[in-house]
């Protein structure tokens, strides 16, 4: 029987479609937490040994790109640069196939929003 997928399943397959992405982009995975409400989700280098904390937020699709808490990912920042990292976000939002407004649903297709990866800038302003 189909089931709406439960919020750790979404942050689940968000997790699964960034970390695609990641790799296909030659990052090394040094830690990986798919707890909910856990930052970040991923802790990876480059080629060059540069360290990444990527977060990922899973969402419905939105008409507007996806976003995150501004005033919450200046603590994250700073976090960063205390560990000489750079911090990437990745939004991806999902629904079902035949209704945006409906999670997805267990062993059916789904809708994707995902804009890719995208680099913040950690510098104190």
């Amino acid at each position: 029987m189909s089931r709406p997928l439960s919020k750790q399943e979404i942050h689940n397959l968000a997790m699964n479609i960034v970390g695609k992405d990641l790799e296909a982009k030659g990052y090394e995975f040094i830690a990986i937490n798919s707890k909910l409400k856990s930052n970040p989700q991923y802790v990876c280098i480059d080629k060059n040994n540069q360290r990444y904390f990527v977060v990922v937020k899973a969402s419905l699709i939105s008409e507007y790109a996806l976003t995150y808490d501004v005033i919450w990912m200046e603590t994250f920042k700073a976090h960063a640069r205390h560990n000489n990292a750079k911090v990437i976000f990745a939004g991806v939002g999902l629904a079902h196939k035949n209704d945006t407004t409906q999670p997805p649903f267990l062993n059916e297709e789904y809708l994707l929003q995902y804009e890719g990866l995208q680099l913040l800038d950690i510098e104190l302003n």
